[in-house]
């Protein structure tokens, strides 16, 4: 029943833009969704750096100019709010990850989802994250995560290729003393390296997401 309620509230989500946007081509539909990241990163006044001037600054974010680093390959923007406490997943290490996230379209500027709301506070969006020399690979778990609960099925559990970006950069510890703090970041996810409905209907979204290491 849950499931059942969730994707409804999804499917009304993104029913206003499917509507509007049937008959448009794909690629107006692409230069819809340039324009609404585009119109996001000068609203928040977001300074965009590049990859080489993120691996210079030993790649860091400042959070002071509210800068985002752009991957050209992908599309996608990321801030690192907290690189986190612990260490990164190894090469070759299979391991579970705990995300709390929320997640806004940048198409209707408004909230779409988030596990950090009171009535969806208990699930942790809990997925297994594997590194092959770099690449990272991940499946969510079913009936442990929102997102999956809402856009996934049997035999989707794929998390969106835009929030293992990260993983690149940032530790996946557990807190274990006072000050110690799980990674954050701020991500603007094209549709391409989005979930499926983002994918289907052409549409980027605005994540803030929190990395922690599971049991």
């Amino acid at each position: 029943m849950r499931k059942s309620i969730l994707a409804f509230l999804a499917v009304v989500a993104v029913m206003s833009i499917c509507s509007c946007r049937h008959h448009e081509t794909y690629a107006e539909q692409k230069e819809k969704e340039r324009s609404a990241i585009n119109r996001y990163i000068a609203d928040s006044v977001v300074n965009v750096i590049t990859e080489e001037e993120f691996v210079s600054n030993g790649y860091v974010t400042d959070l002071s100019r509210n800068e985002f680093v752009l991957f050209e390959s992908t599309g996608v923007y990321m801030q690192i709010v907290r690189h986190g406490c612990g260490e990164k997943i190894k090469d070759g290490e299979t391991a579970t990850v705990l995300c709390r996230f929320t997640e806004r379209n940048l198409m209707t500027d408004s909230l779409q989802l988030s596990n950090e709301v009171l009535v969806w506070g208990s699930i942790v969006d809990k997925m297994t994250v594997k590194n092959t020399s770099g690449t990272f690979t991940a499946s969510f778990l079913v009936n442990n995560s929102l997102m999956w609960l809402v856009y996934g099925s049997p035999t989707n559990t794929a998390v969106p290729a835009g929030w293992l970006v990260p993983l690149s950069y940032i530790n996946v510890g557990r807190p274990q003393k006072e000050g110690d703090e799980v990674a954050k970041v701020r991500l603007i996810v094209p549709h391409s390296q989005g979930h499926k409905h983002a994918t289907q209907s052409v549409y980027p979204c605005l994540y803030d997401v929190t990395y922690e290491r599971g049991r």
